[in-house]
Formats: C-alpha cells, sequence, structure tokens
C-alpha cells in the first residue's frame, strides 16, 4: 500500500495538517518540526502528490523557463548549463519544477509561452535573455503573469523584475584595464545587437574609449553569434579589412575561443601581437591557450537569484518589482600584455 500523509502524521506524531504545511514549506511550522517530518518522510519513502495539490490550491509549482530561439547558442554555450544549475537550485529550494520553452524560431517559443501560459501549465515565466525588440516580455508584461529576466528590460526597467550585471560598467572596465596596459588599437567583438547585453557592453566599450581620448573605429566593432563559430568570423573580417587592432574585448569565452583558434591559423599570437579579455569565466576560459582574462558575472548566482525572486512574486502577488545586480569580478590571466611597439619602446 501507498504511504499517505496519516501515516507521516502518525510516526512523526503530528497532526496531517502539519505534514502538509511542511510539504508546502508553511513559515508557520518551525525548522525543528519541519526536519522531524521530513525524516519520516525520507523513512516511509513518502513522495508528495503534486498533481493532486495543484488541482486544489491551483498552484501548478512549475516554472517555465524561456530559452533562446536558436538551440546551437544553447546546447553549446556554456552560460546556458551553469545558469540552467542556479535556476533549479533556486527552484528545488522551494519544492517547484522547471519546464522549458520549445521553438526554432521566435514566434514558435511566443505561441509556445502563450499556450503555456493560458493552459495553466505554469505559476510564472523566467526569461533567459533580454532583447531590444521582445514579443514574449511585452506580452507577459500586458498580461501581467508573474515573471523575471535575467539581464536588463530595454524599456519599463522599473516596473520589470530582473536579475543582472553591471554589463556597462564591466565593459568599460576591461577596456580601461587594455588601455593602463598601453593601448589604443582596442576592438570589441560581440553578440546580436538586439540583445540588451550586448548593447551595454558595446557602450561600456565606447565610453571608455572615449574618456581616454581614443577614436571609435567602426572596422573594430564586429557582431556574431555568442558562439565559436562567431568568434572565428569576426577575426576574418577583422583581417579582411585590413586594419587589426592590438586588443580586443569579447563579450563572450566560447566566442573568444573561436577568435583564439583563427589567430591560431593565421600566426598572430596571444598576448605577445594581440591582446584579449572576455567574459563569463567560464572553464573554456581558464582551459584556453593561453588562459583568458574574464569578466566572472557569477552566472549560477544570476540562475539561482532570478528563481528566488520568481518564487517571491508568485506566492506574494504584491511583491514589488525589483533590480539585483549580481557582482562580477575581473580574473586576469595569461591572454594580455603591453602592445608591441610599447614593449619595443622599453627601455
Amino acid at each position: 500500500m501507498a504511504v499517505t500523509i496519516k501515516d507521516v502524521a502518525k510516526i512523526a506524531n503530528v497532526a496531517p495538517s502539519t505534514v502538509s504545511r511542511v510539504i508546502a514549506n508553511s513559515p508557520r511550522i518551525s525548522e525543528k518540526t519541519k526536519e522531524k517530518v521530513r525524516e519520516v518522510m525520507h523513512q516511509l519513502g513518502y513522495h508528495p502528490n503534486f498533481i493532486a495539490r495543484s488541482l486544489a490550491s491551483q498552484s501548478t509549482q512549475a516554472i517555465g523557463l524561456i530559452m533562446p530561439s536558436s538551440t546551437d547558442i544553447v546546447f553549446q554555450n556554456p552560460f546556458f548549463p551553469i545558469v540552467l544549475g542556479g535556476l533549479s537550485e533556486g527552484a528545488q529550494a522551494k519544492q517547484y519544477v522547471l519546464h522549458m520553452t520549445t521553438g526554432k524560431t521566435d514566434h514558435e517559443i511566443y505561441e509556445g509561452v502563450v499556450s503555456m501560459i493560458q493552459g495553466g501549465r505554469v505559476d510564472g515565466m523566467i526569461l533567459l535573455s533580454s532583447k531590444v525588440e521582445d514579443k514574449v516580455l511585452s506580452y507577459l508584461h500586458e498580461q501581467d503573469f508573474p515573471f523575471v529576466v535575467i539581464g536588463k528590460p530595454f524599456k519599463d526597467t522599473e516596473s520589470i523584475t530582473h536579475v543582472d550585471n553591471d554589463n556597462f560598467k564591466a565593459a568599460k572596465e576591461v577596456t580601461n584595464y587594455l588601455i593602463s596596459l598601453g593601448h589604443e588599437k582596442i576592438g570589441f567583438i560581440g553578440g546580436d545587437l538586439n540583445l540588451v547585453v550586448t548593447v551595454d557592453r558595446l557602450l561600456g566599450y565606447e565610453k571608455a574609449l572615449i574618456e581616454a581620448g581614443i577614436p571609435l573605429i567602426n572596422e573594430y566593432i564586429i557582431h556574431n553569434q555568442f558562439l565559436r563559430e562567431g568568434g572565428r568570423e569576426a577575426v576574418q573580417i577583422l583581417l579582411s579589412s585590413g586594419v587589426m587592432p592590438t586588443a580586443l574585448v569579447v563579450a563572450d569565452d566560447l566566442m573568444a575561443l573561436g577568435v583564439l583558434n583563427a589567430l591560431d591559423e593565421v600566426g598572430i599570437s596571444v598576448p605577445e601581437d594581440l591582446s584579449i579579455v572576455s567574459f563569463n569565466n567560464v572553464l573554456i576560459a581558464e582551459m584556453a591557450k593561453p588562459p583568458l582574462t574574464s569578466v566572472d558575472i557569477n552566472i549560477f548566482n544570476l540562475g539561482f537569484e532570478a528563481a528566488k525572486s520568481l518564487i517571491q512574486k508568485i506566492e506574494n502577488p504584491n511583491e514589488p518589482a525589483k533590480r539585483i545586480i549580481i557582482p562580477y569580478d575581473i580574473v586576469e590571466r595569461l591572454s594580455c600584455s603591453e602592445p608591441k611597439a610599447k614593449k619595443g619602446s622599453t627601455p
């Protein structure tokens, strides 16, 4: 026979209603009682019937994740497994499950989100990226459905809960780091300009150059997908333009790996001939040759805080919109040095 709440209550010497509240992680129950009841549940092998709970409470205990439309980026870029780990841990802490949207195009994803919400399959949604033009975000905002954005919304920032880094500041800081080494010919390789993170990092890079009195050179700025191939193609564009910089700010570690590969094929050494700073500080950055100086944006924490914030909104509809900024760190490795011209002039 299946173990019931009454069985758990009898062994734990509490009322069945107390067991139900422990399952729901009610703040009305002390941590000591929760630990005792959970231990009995574990001993008896009791598993709550979440479907029955959902029907009774009108809650699915499920969160929808809105993934990018490009499956290549999701499956190849290490950012996504790490952020999903944070999301999973944040959701599991409150006994929520995660459902991913599927779709090869933005339209398919939009239709999937509408179906998921109108079908009552999730209690809230998390967008894993923020776009300049985002039909899904606009729909969620208009419907007043609980949602959180990983990244900064392009508009309505004050009324939308979002978890982000200060990407403008980080890009400005790493550009200034390259300037401090003596670089003046600094390029920027970023992702899709419809992504707000790309815009913020580009603006930070440009601001640092302007403040340093260094002219902006359009040929030094390349945009492509956050993929290894995107970095390779960016280098080919730079080479064909005939105006190679002495340093690069690359908006993603996977792109930076493609940059390293392409430079190696044409005999350009890093950091002897060209310095590189990238973003995310995933394992690729540490294992690259040479190891990459990279901005650690604390990806896991982005996911964890997004899940935590969404559950707060679900459980308290009056929860005000919040802007949560996750701190970043610049991890210096071996991909940056003074430009060759400056090395040659050193006594």
